[in-house]
């Protein structure tokens, strides 16, 4: 058997002492992104019953379960390259969000109705430069904006995980033009460690 490395064996360790990483494995959650929804979605009721949502990068499918569980009766489409864990309901579109041929396939789902929510917990490859990642991760937020212009109804909602850094203060800002009410939270199923956010933006285009 080939020794792990410093770096994996650190991460093993710190999944076997994660409260959430526990939660997730005896609540038979697909994995501790269960918790930072569930935790948003308490402070802001954004998820209803009946709602049409666009979950991007759902894999490896924390979230979706979570939305197959509120939404009864409502639309999910869900993106991601990876494999997604879902019921037989979710409308699946393998590809990465902004590519062409996954536009027509939303396209194509939705047959001209709007969506009520975005959804993203997308995050760039991490190249170990934090000025690269962090460009990235601002792309994936304007690709989610831009999804919100073409398909969210008005008086929608979007929230997307971003990082802290440069670019994010300014794209909240801009956001206040296109939504009532912009927050940023960090749940506290997010790791302390992490510069990792969440922006929750509600009323679009009120």
């Amino acid at each position: 058997m080939a020794k792990r490395s410093k770096s994996s064996e650190r991460w093993l360790q710190r999944q076997r002492k994660d409260y959430f990483v526990r939660q997730a494995q005896e609540g038979g959650h697909v994995s501790r992104a269960h918790y930072k929804l569930e935790q948003i979605d308490q402070r802001y009721r954004i998820i209803k019953p009946g709602q049409r949502v666009l979950e991007l990068g759902a894999a490896p499918g924390g979230w979706t379960h979570y939305l197959e569980n509120k939404l009864h009766g409502g639309m999910l489409i869900a993106i991601d390259p990876l494999p997604i864990t879902c019921g037989q309901n979710t409308q699946v579109i393998e590809g990465m969000a902004g590519d062409e041929a996954v536009d027509r396939e939303i396209a194509d789902i939705l047959d001209g109705a709007q969506l009520d929510l975005v959804l993203s917990d997308m995050a760039p490859n991490i190249s170990g430069i934090r000025t690269v990642d962090q460009a990235r991760a601002m792309d994936l937020a304007d690709t989610c904006l831009e999804y919100c212009q073409r398909w969210l109804r008005p008086g929608g909602t979007m929230t997307i995980k971003s990082f802290q850094g440069e670019g994010l203060d300014a794209w909240v800002a801009m956001l206040k033009k296109s939504f009532d009410k912009v927050n940023v939270t960090k749940p506290k199923a997010s790791r302390s460690d992490s510069r990792e956010v969440f922006v929750v933006a509600l009323g679009f285009g009120d």
